[in-house]
């Protein structure tokens, strides 16, 4: 958890106005999150914090690759992301209710930690169904997979064509 502590931004000292801070996220950075979706990624992330004075306005924008495993061939492939995101932190010295999509700082706190904001930013924007743009014609796609794949499917189609007990079960109806 360290290696996360680069990703703090010190806002005591910084003037009201708009400040721009610029991190990179490699693989060892999924590495500190035990169940990750991601595992390997390549990404810039610019984070624009504007220090107001009873508040901070984090606007991030994250862009670059994360390796994704087919979900049809097994391969892994690079998918391209690009996330735009805002997070708005409060000064308070009450909590503020949960379920508000607020952080709530106090009068010690000298610092905000992005790491996890980063985390479920890139996560979200996983694709549920990973699947490669272009299937097939691409050089990480495992053809011998998708060859057995299209195999199976046409002898399953094959296999409900040439049964005709299924015919005699569908009069019955």
């Amino acid at each position: 958890m360290k290696s996360l502590r680069t990703y703090s931004i010190p806002f005591t000292g910084l003037k009201p106005g708009k400040h721009n801070f610029e991190f990179v996220i490699t693989n060892a950075f999924f590495d500190e999150f035990e169940y990750s979706l991601v595992k390997k990624a390549d990404l810039k992330c610019s984070v624009e914090l504007e220090k107001q004075e009873t508040m901070l306005i984090l606007n991030f924008h994250i862009n670059g690759k994360i390796d994704m495993t087919c979900d049809k061939c097994l391969a892994e492939y690079p998918q391209q992301v690009d996330i735009h995101e805002q997070q708005i932190a409060k000064f308070s010295e009450e909590d503020i209710d949960d379920k508000e999509e607020i952080i709530t700082l106090t009068k010690n706190d000298h610092e905000i930690n992005i790491a996890g904001l980063i985390y479920e930013y890139v996560n979200v924007a996983a694709p549920f169904i990973a699947v490669c743009s272009d299937e097939g014609n691409t050089p990480y796609c495992d053809k011998e997979m998708l060859d057995r794949l299209n195999k199976l499917a046409d002898n399953s189609e094959q296999n409900d064509k040439a049964d005709p007990r299924w015919d005699v079960l569908k009069k019955i109806k």
